[in-house]
């Protein structure tokens, strides 16, 4: 799944990311959580233990869990680990690929979450490769992109400003990639039904979701 969910964060989130990135001190080399191979390509900072950034990275916790949305693409189990990242003049992440496990927990979803408005630098542009091509995401701020931990992908050079981002990585209940699909579509199909007001369509498509949830949960 490669979806795009726009307005995660509100105006007073962002004020809350602006101080914290505003601020010149507090951030560190990214290279000591990458891996290996990812170590030779990464080149950008990220926020330290902070009280500031422990309060941003908590509330952008809360938002992600109790998004309708997010739910619905990723049946959360856990966000895996959470890091506020800066990318400053001629900063870049080549291609690589993210680990399969994290602190012990498996990945299955990235995701990336866009802090400042697109028109505040220059490239800096994640591009995720898939089967089809490449796909470029430059999203407005509080807007986030959630795709496959499997993908191989980059961030391109940004050529001056400053890209504020989230990256996280989620753990779902639903191993399969296709069933998590499958149970995306249903979340909408609902969605759509209420609006309708028809409630014997709602009961029956949750009836489907919840048998399947049981069917394929690994909790």
């Amino acid at each position: 799944m490669f979806l795009v969910i726009s307005d995660i964060l509100k105006d007073t989130d962002l004020s809350l990311a602006a101080k914290e990135y505003s601020a010149q001190d507090g951030f560190e080399s990214g290279v000591g959580t990458a891996g290996r191979r990812a170590r030779q390509v990464k080149n950008n900072e990220q926020a330290g233990d902070s009280v500031l950034a422990e309060s941003l990275r908590g509330l952008i916790r809360k938002r992600l869990e109790n998004h309708d949305l997010v739910t619905a693409a990723a049946r959360p189990k856990s966000i895996v680990r959470l890091i506020l990242s800066r990318y400053r003049e001629g900063m870049a992440y080549g291609r690589h690929l993210d680990a399969a496990l994290m602190d012990g927990q498996r990945t299955d979803l990235s995701f990336t979450l866009f802090l400042n408005a697109p028109e505040a630098y220059e490239g800096g542009e994640l591009v995720v490769e898939e089967a089809a091509g490449e796909r470029e995401v430059k999203l407005p701020a509080g807007s986030m992109v959630i795709y496959p931990s499997y993908s191989l992908h980059r961030v391109e050079p940004v050529r001056s400003g400053e890209r504020w981002t989230a990256v996280g990585w989620i753990r779902s209940l639903i191993r399969d990639e296709g069933a998590r699909d499958v149970l995306y579509d249903l979340a909408i199909a609902k969605r759509r039904a209420s609006a309708l007001k028809d409630d014997e369509l709602v009961d029956r498509l949750g009836k489907v979701e919840s048998q399947l949830l049981r069917r394929w949960a690994d909790d």
